[in-house]
């Protein structure tokens, strides 16, 4: 079994494959822009650098070819596509609404389902509803310029707000904006950023592997009075979206800029 080591950082242990890791590395540093649209090192710089074969080099860099993002030329090297290079990053705003109202307008949205059902406990207890209590359901996908899905979104409102949070008017207009013409008005604003793994389902709603990263954004919403008003959860395709913010320096040393919590060890580790 091939295990990481000082002198070799790749490691097959937990399941994936030598030639798959080098891709996802690759793949994230020239989303970054590391190499600005120039060659990637070469075959052999990549073999000392990830400790492993030329032909597990030669693997990975097939599948950055097969995905568009480089081109092999004959004789001269392996070279990043000039649309693959790293994308443009709008500066953050300070507004959760100008935000959300630039998601809505820069993406095209696919409604999958809105009902009324009881929401799962942990999402029940956030919203402070009844046991049993119902709650308008929206899940949704939104997509980016190039038609690729970057976001699938899973929203939780209670009914006595949400009823007019419909399909059919879903498809027309953003949630935030049906709400806020109910007479909602947003006040405080409690999010968690983290990591989760693509399953099946997520995979091929967000055309992506099954496996891969994803970047999970739980955002709870509530109005002036500080009552809990929308729960959202957002799955984002990493190398399709990002998450922007922007700390005021008179926060900086107060819980508004966040903190990072770290999970418990589970028993026996």
């Amino acid at each position: 079994m091939n295990t990481a080591t000082a002198d070799n950082p790749m490691s097959s242990a937990r399941g994936t494959a030598l030639h798959r890791q080098i891709f996802l590395v690759l793949r994230d540093e020239i989303s970054r822009g590391l190499f600005a649209g120039g060659a990637l090192p070469g075959e052999e710089q990549l073999c000392e650098r990830f400790g492993v074969s030329r032909i597990t080099v030669r693997r990975a860099l097939s599948d950055l070819a097969a995905q568009g993002l480089v081109e092999r030329r004959h004789g001269r090297g392996t070279f990043v596509r000039g649309e693959a290079g790293a994308s443009w990053r709008p500066a953050p705003s300070l507004s959760v609404i100008d935000s959300l109202r630039k998601t809505a307008t820069e993406t095209v949205v696919r409604v999958l389902e809105v009902v009324q059902t009881a929401p799962p406990a942990d999402v029940a207890r956030l919203l402070e509803l009844t046991p049993g209590e119902k709650a308008v359901h929206a899940l949704r996908v939104r997509s980016n310029r190039d038609g690729l899905p970057a976001m699938l979104t899973e929203a939780w409102v209670p009914v006595a707000i949400g009823r007019r949070a419909t399909e059919a008017a879903l498809k027309k207009r953003a949630l935030y904006e049906i709400l806020m013409d109910q007479g909602v008005k947003f006040g405080r604003v409690v999010q968690e950023i983290s990591a989760a793994v693509t399953d099946p389902q997520r995979a091929a709603l967000l055309q992506t592997e099954v496996g891969g990263p994803l970047l999970k954004l739980v955002r709870l919403m509530h109005d002036l009075e500080d009552r809990p008003v929308l729960h959202l959860t957002a799955h984002m395709v990493a190398e399709r979206a990002s998450i922007l913010m922007e700390i005021p320096a008179a926060t900086v040393n107060t819980l508004t800029a966040g903190r990072i919590v770290l999970d418990e060890p589970k028993s026996g580790q």
